[in-house]
């Protein structure tokens, strides 16, 4: 069954795009803050990381804004940082800062004519869900957007960068969604998660005191000067400081700058990942990568000597000594790193020996391997290879269905745009089923759904 062909033009006319009741307003910490400068880790600061990291969360009762906004401007005295400006250092701009200023994180308000069922069930459909931003779901300045534009190309070094921003949408049945979007070069997904659970908290237990987790910020601790190390012993294939030629196939950039890409979500249940498991000894993480990477290989009939790699996060909070700070607020991630060739991934009779792959690109993330990855990231002309890679990123432990403002907890969580990186995302309603999204040009959506599913779960539905 062939795609179905949607034009953003078509969707537009059927999804009404976001009434804004004011102008949006910065939001500043309620008391008095540190002002002062801070500077990024090695590790926050990759060109890899210059994105914001941005979520929809939509519920079936509604919160007023005012208390959202005084709840934020509370939570914001520990998270101070968020609430400063990104900048390049002065003495050298290939390297990013924080300016800790207290100007505020940017908040809209505003309306959409629709139902939390109306719109949950659009955006559910496949050829719909990448448009479902024309709603305009996180409020776009007029000027260019400092959250996603790559500081480095900005003509002017010392134009300061808003950290955070957040939208509240009302719905007409009384719900509400709540847009987040955070830089990620200020934290990774389990700080995200810890902010946004602290303003969630005050929100909804305004006479209860906070959690006992208050953020560590300084990021010196991810330092290469706190890390001396000799020349690195491990080769690191997730990066690369040589230019691609000409002729060199870029998969990743080939996928992004198709014109249409069609997100495919597809939900994995408890039993039909143990299906999938080639052994007790794999987790879920280990099954479904190398499952949901193969299958992507699959579908798009690459060269059988090619080398592809698959790249995913890979939490060192436990893995240095001495250990981080408790608390460290910060992106404490490393990227571990699987590959092998499409003829090698593709012919193999069941998932063990991809699996394996997985399983010992995570097992040699240790403290010598983080301490010279640190030491290697001190280089900013080191890339990330993302040329014929793979990119999973997991949602599944963040927390993030189960924040709760005070009406409840969400009816749904997602990214809002899905693009080619992989995200692997909690179901709700379902705590050990998993939820996989990856955007696909539409004449591969198909063959991919069907390798993923089709070949393992034949009397299952897909979603095209």
């Amino acid at each position: 069954m062939a795609a179905k062909k949607v034009t953003s033009k078509n969707c537009e006319e059927r999804l009404p795009k976001c009434v804004y009741r004011n102008d949006p307003v910065l939001i500043k910490p309620m008391s008095e803050t540190p002002k002062h400068i801070l500077r990024l880790s090695d590790v926050d600061d990759q060109t890899f990381l210059r994105f914001s990291i941005k979520c929809v969360l939509v519920y079936r009762e509604s919160i007023e804004a005012e208390w959202l906004k005084f709840c934020l401007s509370r939570v914001l005295v520990d998270y101070y940082p968020l609430a400063g400006r990104l900048r390049g250092c002065p003495m050298d701009p290939q390297k990013l800062e924080v300016d800790c200023n207290g100007e505020g994180a940017l908040f809209a308000e505003a309306f959409v004519d629709l139902n939390s069922h109306n719109f949950l069930s659009f955006c559910s459909k496949p050829t719909n869900s990448a448009f479902w931003t024309k709603t305009t779901l996180l409020f776009k300045p007029k000027l260019l957007d400092p959250l996603d534009f790559p500081p480095l190309s900005l003509q002017n070094e010392r134009e300061l960068m808003i950290v955070e921003k957040f939208q509240v949408t009302y719905l007409r049945c009384g719900g509400m969604i709540v847009t987040a979007a955070i830089n990620h070069c200020l934290c990774d997904g389990i700080g995200t998660s810890q902010f946004l659970h602290a303003w969630a908290h005050i929100s909804s237990q305004s006479n209860l005191p906070p959690p006992l987790n208050p953020p560590f910020h300084s990021r010196h601790v991810l330092s290469h000067h706190q890390h001396p190390t000799k020349i690195p012993p491990f080769p690191l294939p997730q990066y690369t400081k040589t230019p691609r030629p000409n002729w060199h196939l870029d998969i990743t950039k080939s996928l992004q700058s198709h014109p249409l890409l069609i997100p495919s979500s597809t939900i994995f249940t408890q039993s039909q990942i143990l299906l999938l498991k080639p052994s007790s000894n794999c987790t879920t993480f280990e099954t479904l990568a190398s499952h949901t990477w193969r299958s992507w290989i699959r579908s798009l009939d690459l060269p059988p000597s090619l080398h592809v790699k698959l790249l995913f996060s890979v939490n060192i909070r436990n893995k240095l000594s001495p250990k981080i700070p408790h608390g460290y607020y910060g992106n404490a991630i490393v990227l571990g790193c699987a590959q092998s060739s499409v003829n090698e991934l593709t012919l193999a009779h069941d998932l063990t020996p991809v699996v394996r792959l997985v399983q010992n690109a995570k097992s040699i993330v240790d403290d010598d391997y983080v301490k010279s990855m640190i030491f290697l990231l001190k280089d900013k002309s080191l890339q990330a290879d993302l040329s014929a890679t793979f990119v999973i990123s997991d949602w599944t432990k963040l927390g993030l269905q189960d924040l709760d403002f005070g009406s409840g907890k969400p009816l749904e969580m997602s990214p809002l745009a899905s693009d080619v990186f992989c995200l692997f995302l909690p179901v709700i309603g379902d705590v050990k089923a998993v939820r996989v999204l990856v955007s696909l040009p539409a004449n591969v959506v198909e063959k991919f759904e069907y390798y993923m599913t089709g070949e393992w779960f034949p009397d299952r539905e897909t979603n095209v």
